[in-house]
């Protein structure tokens, strides 16, 4: 069974800074991809940020600045390292990857339980 676990998250004022993790576990052979998305109330889920297994990572324009992501591929882990947040960052934030089990050898998403972050002004 594969399975992420989400760390951090919380409130913050804004010009604060977060620092959210998240481990994958389980049986896995391969993660291809990595990432955040969050969800504020009323609105869609977005991708937030997000990193391949070679290191390229991608930003919604948003964040482009002030969040950086890195992940670990020893240890499975992907870090949103969240600075100069806004109010219009609070949201439940949401580990995604996609991951190549060593039982099925197909990828699948998998997803986090969510985190809340919430900025206050």
């Amino acid at each position: 069974q594969v399975q992420l676990v989400e760390s951090g998250g919380g409130l913050v004022q804004a010009g604060g800074s977060l620092r959210l993790s998240c481990a994958a576990s389980g049986r896995i052979f391969r993660i291809n991809y990595m990432g955040w998305y969050r969800q504020a109330p009323g609105k869609q889920r977005e991708l937030v940020a997000g990193i391949t297994s070679g290191g390229s990572t991608n930003y919604a324009d948003s964040v482009k600045g002030r969040f950086t992501i890195s992940r670990d591929n020893a240890k499975n882990t992907v870090t949103l390292q969240m600075n100069s947040l806004k109010p219009e960052d609070t949201a439940v934030y949401y580990c995604y990857a996609q991951i190549v089990a060593a039982v099925t050898f197909m990828p699948s998403d998998y997803w986090g339980q969510g985190t809340q972050v919430t900025v206050s002004s």
